[in-house]
Formats: C-alpha cells, sequence, structure tokens
C-alpha cells in the first residue's frame, strides 16, 4: 500500500530513531537499550503485555519522559532537553493519549486552533479554516461550537486527534488511545486512524486493538520487559509468532476472546 513512498523517504533517513535508549524507575529497567527506527509514512504498531514498556516509550519519543542514556532524534534532530528548542520539535510530533485532555471550558474549534495560533503564529481566521477542514475529517465537524463534555468519549477522542494534526506533526504518535472508550465507541476512533493511516501519516501506535494492527500497520514490535523482542509485519507476526513470549501473549489474547 504505502511501499513505494516509503522506499523513496528512506534514503532521506528516518522521521524517528531511537539509538541505545535506557530508562529505569529505581531498579525497575523500563526501557532496555532500545533500537527502532520508523521511516516516513510507516505505520509502526507496538504490542506487548502491561508493564513492557510501550507507553514509557511513546512518550520518550515526545519527551514526557526523560531517558538516562541513549539518543532520539526526530527528522534527523536530537531532542533538546528543554526550552524553545524542545517546544519546537514537539511540534512536529502530535500525541494522543488515553484522555482526551481537552481544555473543559473551550469549544472544540478553539481546542483545535489554540496551538496553530500560539505556538505556530497562525492568523485566527486561517487556523480557524485548517480546524473546520480537520473536524471534517475526523467526523465531527457539526459538533465545532460545543464544549468537550457534551461530546461522547469516542466524539472527544476525535478531537483530540484533530487538535494534534492542526500542528502539521511529522509523526503521530498514539498510546492506547481507546482503552478509556466504551466498546461501541472503539471502531470510530480506529477508523479515523485507519484513514489516517492510509493517507501516509507517519504512526507509532501502542494499543491492545489487535483488528487495527492487522488492518493498519506496516510492522508489529512486540515488547516484554523493556526490550523490543520481536519486529514482523502484522500478517508475519500473528501467524507465525517466533519468540516464545510473543506465542504465549497471543495464545492469551486468542483464549480471552
Amino acid at each position: 500500500m504505502k511501499s513505494d513512498h516509503q522506499a523513496q523517504a528512506s534514503s532521506d533517513g528516518p522521521i524517528v530513531q531511537l539509538t541505545g535508549v535506557n530508562k529505569h524507575y529505581g531498579a525497575l529497567h523500563v526501557l532496555n537499550d532500545i533500537n527502532l527506527e520508523v521511516t516516513k509514512g510507516e505505520v509502526v504498531v507496538i504490542l506487548g503485555p502491561s508493564g513492557s514498556g510501550k507507553s514509557t516509550l511513546c512518550r520518550a519519543i515526545n519527551r514526557l519522559e526523560t531517558i538516562d542514556d541513549g539518543a532520539i532524534k526526530i527528522d534527523g534532530k536530537t531532542l533538546p532537553d528543554e526550552g524553545k528548542a524542545l517546544a519546537n520539535l514537539r511540534a512536529d510530533v502530535g500525541m494522543v493519549f488515553q484522555s482526551f485532555n481537552l481544555f473543559a471550558h473551550k469549544s472544540i474549534l478553539e481546542n483545535v486552533t489554540l496551538g496553530p495560533i500560539k505556538v505556530k503564529g497562525m492568523k485566527k481566521e486561517e487556523a480557524k479554516k485548517l480546524a473546520m477542514q480537520l473536524l471534517e475529517r475526523v467526523g465531527v465537524a457539526n459538533q465545532a461550537g460545543k464544549l468537550p463534555a457534551q461530546l461522547s468519549g469516542g466524539q472527544q477522542q476525535r478531537v483530540a486527534i484533530a487538535r494534534a494534526l492542526a500542528m502539521k506533526p511529522k509523526v503521530m504518535l498514539f498510546d492506547e488511545p481507546t482503552s478509556a472508550l466504551d466498546p461501541e465507541m472503539i471502531n470510530e476512533v480506529l477508523d479515523t486512524m485507519v484513514g489516517l493511516a492510509k493517507e501516509g501519516m507517519t504512526m507509532l501506535v501502542v494499543t491492545h486493538e489487535m483488528g487495527f494492527a492487522r488492518k493498519a500497520a506496516d510492522r508489529v514490535i512486540f515488547m516484554a520487559d523493556g526490550q523490543i523482542v520481536e519486529q514482523a509485519t502484522p500478517q508475519e507476526f500473528f501467524t507465525n509468532p517466533k519468540t516464545d513470549r510473543a506465542k504465549d501473549f497471543l495464545g492469551k489474547l486468542i483464549t480471552n476472546h
């Protein structure tokens, strides 16, 4: 589906690159010598049992978590420690969390225009036009004047995706974006994400949704005990996992569903 522009993009170097990344919480080694590259237009899904380091990895890429050693680069630039340079680089990395983190007292439209106006210096009218296009794209344009509390969880999460897209990021990170949603709302968010994947957005997705991994991922990364244990195409991973940890993980999933 995306192999042509992926091949072409890889010559420019990866959009996300982690080299020898380590992170400890006290005695717990949460990220253990992580090496990972994500190329432009690639959709990478990170799977693994709870406590395997998936969310920490995702948050480290946006420097919401600091790392002990190693290097993280976004589009060839090393993540700065703090200050304006970090804010600028962060603008290239959209992030969608489990909780929607929308401003409760601002309308849906204001939630989406805030970043482009404040961070990117976009004019109000231009930001409004962009926001409406994005709300249309995620299927909630008719909710623009409402407050977040007036929307369902699925709608709020789609607004959160539109808000991240408004910054025109080079890569989107999703940290279990459907885990706080009621089952009937999960698909509307996943469908939005599948749409983004088809449009060629570079995405790194931590999720428990195997259907999404099968449908939209170019590559599945399986983590356990803070390490990348296995990586493969979805087809390969789900039909022929190589490691005992992955076999065990998939075996439990099948018995639980």
